[in-house]
This record gives C-alpha cells, structure tokens and sequence, in this order.
C-alpha cells in the first residue's frame, strides 16, 4: 500500500479513511459542511464557456465502432431521459464545474434509475443492487447523488407527473439516501461490509409502500428473473447448425461472428477469443478458474447493448460443459476510460477492465462469480481493455417507463438505499453522514438541483434532435 496526502492508505478503487476516532470522523465531516455549505449544492447555471454537449459526444464517439454511432444517437432521441442516459460525459463535464466537498467514495459514475437491477448472488440469493460500472472512479460522493436524483426528475417528466409530484419523489429518494447513510455510520466495519439488500428484504423494507396488488406483480417479475440463466439464454439465442450449436443472428443488434468474417480471418478472431478467455481466466479467483476450465469455447456473436454503451465492442461467448444440456454465456465488454477521468485523474489501474472490475467488486454486496478482466491485441495490432460477466444470471431489470407515482417513489428511494450502502463501504461513511445532518436542507438542495439539471437536459436533448435534423451527425432511430 502507498501512503496519500492525507497520511492515509490507498486501498482497491478508492481512498481509504484516515484512522479517526468516531468523534473525529464525525468533525471532519462538519468542517467540510463549512467548506461546502449543503445548500450549494442546489445550484445548477451552465458556465459561460460550457462545451457544447454534441461536440463531446462525438468526441467519445471517435472510439466507438462507427456502424454503430448513428444507434446509440437514435436511442438517445427517443426522450430527454434516454438522452440523459447516454450523457454520463457531459454531466461529469458539468458537475466538474461545482462545488464539491472533499469527501471521496468509489463512484458508480453513472448512477441513473436504470443502472439499478435485480441479479443472483454466488449463494443463489436474489439480490438489487447497482449493476453498471463502466464509469466508476474514485470521487466527490454528491456526483452520484445528483446524477440519481436528475434522472428521476426527468423520468417524472417523461410520465407526466406534477411538479410537486415530481419533488417528493426526487427528495424521498434523496431522503432515503441521507437517513440509510445516518445509519451505516452507526455500525462496525464488517457489519456494513456484510450489508446487503436481497429481494425477501426488499419485500418486508419497501414492499408495504407500494400495496398488495404491486407487490404481487413484482414478485411475478422476479420470479420470472430465476427463469434468466445460461440455460433459457441458450434455448433462446442459439440454434443446431451442422450439428453444432451457433448464436442466431439478429442484425444489428445481434451479429455472430461467421456473418462477418469468413476463413483464415474468422480462425484469427477465434484464436483471439480462446486468448482472451485464457488471460481472462488469471483474474478469477482460483476456484472459479478450476470451474471455468470445465468449459469450452464454442460460438460468438457482437452484441448492441444499452443506450450510453452502444457502439462499444460487446460479444457474447457460448461455452459448454460436460454436454449441450451445460451451456454458459459470458459477455466480454470494451472498457474504456472513465467519462470521470477527465475531471477527476487517471484511474490507477492501467487496464480499464481492471478498474470496472474493482470498483464493482468494492460498491456491490456480492458481484458476479466469472467477474474479470483482460487486454486483447485486435486486428492492426490496437489493443483494446474488457472485462467479462455472466450475460444472464436472475438478471431483472425494472421498466421505469411502466412506474406509476407510488412504484417511482419507492423504486428511487430503493435506489437511494443502495447507493448510500455502496459509498459507505468505500468512503468515510461517519463524516459523509455527519455532513448530510439530521434535517432536510440537504435533501431540497439535490431536489432543487435535479429540477435545473433537468431543464439543461431538455435543452441538450433539443440540441441532439437539432444536428440531427441538420445533418451534422447521422441517428438510426428504431432499434
């Protein structure tokens, strides 16, 4: 371990909190609150020179497969909410530009309402949790927070919710996050690190908030999810060719790789992959190593995923075990540097595969068994970082387009929940807990915030549908 500048010891993904006692862990984060009054942290103005957010669009676009640019740009059109979504580098541009206490966690970096989900534990728990950390970074704790609370902002706008309706959804989330905070202050290191949100508990926390007639329909839901494994994902993606098994196709959302390369370049791609998969292998722990020996490669196909991720390289990977009945899907994902990176330094992890991994590892209660990372050298010699998962494992995520007032609200302070368990195993929980406060000024700063951030979102959204309609950039809408 090296030393930091506060004396303290870096640890995995984040900084590490200096050894206080409680009393003094609690005076650091009152002294911030002195440097950062919480009520800042409601103002949103765009500077004078803010960058012009299509330019930095496609600035990341320059990295991204060019197929599949003019997609990701449609899927952002269809509302401010799905532009927002794709937007995590013009926010971290913005949020760069205010206040920050210097209160560090490890970052989500994107934690908007769709980047919370249901998946299965390696205990075969059922567990909600934050389930996307391509951006994730050590940083101010309140980028996050925001970032959570603008985007049920605008998804309250997309459903047509009031603006009062709209505040007490955004700052009961914000509330949720502040009192859960408050408590995990209270508790001993191992009794948070061993904190965790499996579904039983979200029923008996949160269930009695939505109604009898709610729950039943989300317990449906989740019962569906134990159906979403390997197995349903190989019944459903694959098809018998020549006696094989192979990856159907579904362009362009889903390629497999004999419709794009054929012969001595299809073998080359192929030898590629088994070198991924074998360096890959190193970053798993050793029994998960032994079981993923068992296994052989069989068949891959490029896969379009979300809506901020699209256009980068994504496969899906078929391997099968003692027989056609023993399949398993690995997603192997390109991770580029974090839209934070910019703003906050380099990640300290020269492979960007290595630094999703680790920050997943350090917010998430329990991450995925085939969780790790590799280099691959592709062709004309550019080598490109991923990181690899289970595509299908109980994975559920919820269709915010589908919440009416009660299930968005307790859906976002289920959010709020979970964000603040993941920021306090990794940052100063006492003093982030002790800045927060027992009131609610905090709470109707974000509020405030999230309404001003919203309304500069509209106008980015405004702005992409304009160079759309100049010509200036190419959308595929549809898809």
């Amino acid at each position: 371990m090296t030393e930091t500048a506060e004396g303290s010891s870096a640890v995995t993904g984040a900084r590490a909190t200096p050894h206080l006692s409680a009393e003094g862990h609690a005076a650091r984060g009152k002294a911030e609150r002195e440097k950062v009054p919480r009520t800042s942290h409601a103002t949103w103005e765009a500077p004078l020179h803010r960058p012009d957010p299509i330019t930095l669009l496609e600035e990341q676009a320059k990295s991204r497969v060019p197929e599949l640019v003019p997609l990701r740009y449609g899927r952002m059109l269809v509302s401010p909410f799905t532009f927002y979504r794709g937007a995590a580098y013009v926010m971290a541009s913005d949020l760069a530009t205010t206040l920050r206490s210097g209160l560090t966690v490890q970052l989500c970096g994107d934690a908007h309402l769709s980047n919370f989900g249901v998946f299965g534990s390696p205990e075969r728990r059922m567990m909600f949790d934050i389930n996307d950390f391509d951006e994730t970074l050590p940083g101010p704790w309140d980028w996050d927070v925001k970032r959570l609370a603008a985007s049920i902002e605008l998804c309250g706008r997309d459903h047509g919710f009031s603006k009062s309706a709209r505040a007490d959804i955004v700052q009961t989330a914000v509330r949720e996050y502040r009192e859960a905070m408050r408590s995990f202050a209270k508790l001993g290191h191992l009794d948070l690190w061993y904190t965790s949100l499996d579904i039983e508990r979200v029923f008996e926390q949160f269930g009695a908030r939505v109604g009898a007639k709610r729950l039943k329909v989300t317990e449906h839901n989740v019962a569906k999810a134990r159906t979403k494994d390997s197995l349903q994902a190989y019944e459903k993606l694959t098809h018998e060719v020549d006696g094989r098994r192979r990856i159907l196709s579904d362009p362009p959302l889903i390629i497999p790789m004999d419709e794009f390369m054929k012969g001595v370049a299809r073998e080359q791609l192929e030898e590629q992959v088994r070198a991924l998969l074998h360096g890959y292998r190193a970053t798993l722990q050793a029994d998960r190593r032994h079981l993923l020996e068992g296994y052989d490669f069989v068949d891959m196909a490029h896969k379009v995923v979300g809506v901020g991720s699209v256009g980068t390289r994504a496969w899906i990977l078929l391997l099968l075990g003692r027989d056609d009945e023993d399949p398993l899907f690995l997603q192997a994902k390109e991770a580029h540097a974090s839209v934070l990176e910019p703003f906050l330094g380099k990640s300290e992890y020269p492979n960007s595969g290595q630094r999703v991994v680790a920050g997943e590892r350090l917010m998430q209660a329990a991450s995925d068994i085939f969780l790790g990372w590799q280099r691959v050298k592709g062709a004309g010699g550019i080598e490109r970082d991923f990181y690899v998962r289970q595509l299908r494992d109980w994975k559920f995520s919820v269709d915010v387009a589908a919440l009416d007032r009660v299930t968005l609200t307790t859906y976002g302070s289920l959010c709020g929940w979970t964000l603040a368990r993941a920021h306090a195993r990794s940052g100063d929980r006492i003093a982030i807990a002790a800045y927060l406060g027992k009131g609610d000024t905090f709470d109707e700063a974000i509020g405030a915030f999230a309404i001003a951030y919203a309304d500069q979102t509209e106008r980015d959204h405004q702005a992409l549908v304009d160079a759309v309609k100049s010509g200036r950039i190419q959308a595929e809408t549809g898809l």
